[in-house]
């Protein structure tokens, strides 16, 4: 906003800056000065017979104070255009932003990775773009570090030293280690990517998860099930957790190497994999088959594990090939489903590695 223009000298009094008349009526053949501004709100003003206000020179202080509001607006929209994931706009751009779009379905997210390996594994593996990375300089030493810097700074990755209360007021974790960094979102893939025979690669071993919502299980569960080989991750698109940083932290790195496909719901999803030949198995504490007496080493095979508490939805149930339980022998009756889902992934990887 701008002070207004003072009205010219001489015009209340129809006078000119050079010739004419200096006071009193118009003389001969001048012409009456029109009111500015646009035709129709000169007709509105004549037909209600209002005249149209004249504009008031400001005083100095209004002028400083709408000088200082300006300066305000200014360094608000600067700080906007600062934060991460926002564009700095200047000039027509920045008075006539478009209209924001509604939010459309979440994606897997994982865009803010926190926790010195998942951080290192994130530079290592090289799948996505970093934008940066943040390290909290008032820290003690340690050798992972040096490597996050010595990775980022091979690929280009800007490092910055931030002070240990920055750090945290930008992390999402309870405990960041010291470092977080900032990159593209994981990419998802289609479910039928999973199925697909390539030459050379495993045979299909996928994980599906039913409405797990816990972040800290799901990462420890991704960690192991890296680990046990499973080529490919299976999350309903609603209900249940995605990649958060509690998960890529807890998770360990285990994000950037595993295969992932959200879908609309699991059990339609079970019934696209069986039709293209994958054995689904379902975890159940009252299934009636053990998990360690099923032949899962030389074909398809797909393990769904439930929520905690719930375990498997009834209908995701009904559509498994088989429902296994893991056999108890203490007094407790359940496990965790991050420590189930580590035991039946590597239970497939001990039968594939005895071939």
């Amino acid at each position: 906003m701008s002070p207004a223009r003072s009205p010219r000298r001489g015009s209340a009094k129809g006078g000119s800056r050079s010739g004419g008349p200096k006071a009193g009526k118009p003389g001969k053949g001048a012409k009456t000065p029109k009111p500015r501004g646009s035709g129709a709100a000169s007709s509105a003003d004549a037909a209600r017979g209002t005249p149209r206000a004249k504009a008031k020179p400001l005083s100095p202080a209004a002028e400083k104070a709408v000088a200082a509001r300006a300066a305000k607006h200014a360094a608000a929209s600067v700080r906007n255009a600062d934060r991460p994931g926002s564009a700095r706009r200047s000039g027509p751009a920045a008075r006539a932003a478009p209209p924001r779009r509604s939010p459309g379905p979440k994606g897997l997210g994982g865009d803010q990775v926190e926790g010195r390996q998942a951080v290192r594994e994130l530079l290592l593996a090289g799948t996505r773009r970093v934008r940066e990375v943040w390290v909290a300089s008032d820290q003690d030493g340690a050798v992972v570090l040096d490597d996050i810097a010595e990775l980022a700074m091979s690929v280009g990755v800007p490092v910055r030293d931030v002070s240990r209360q920055k750090l945290l007021s930008q992390a999402r974790t309870e405990a960041p280690q010291g470092v977080l960094a900032r990159a593209a979102e994981l990419p998802e893939v289609e479910l039928s990517d999973l199925v697909l025979a390539r030459k050379g690669a495993p045979v299909p071993f996928l994980l599906l998860v039913d409405g797990v919502t816990d972040p800290g299980n799901l990462g420890a569960l991704l960690r192991s099930a890296e680990c046990a080989g499973v080529t490919g991750v299976v999350l309903p698109r609603h209900r249940a957790v995605h990649i958060t940083p509690t998960v890529t932290k807890a998770a360990a790195g285990a994000v950037e190497y595993l295969p992932m496909a959200l879908v609309g719901g699991l059990p339609t999803a079970i019934r696209q994999l069986r039709d293209q030949g994958v054995w689904v198995i379902g975890l159940d504490g009252a299934g009636p088959n053990r998990l360690f007496d099923l032949a899962v080493s030389d074909r398809p095979v797909a393990l769904v594990l439930g929520a905690e508490g719930k375990g498997l939805s009834r209908l995701v149930r009904e559509r498994c090939d088989d429902v296994a339980s893991i056999p108890l022998a203490g007094r407790l009756d359940s496990l965790n489903v991050a420590a189930a889902g580590a035991l039946a992934c590597f239970e497939v990887a001990r039968r594939r590695l005895a071939r």
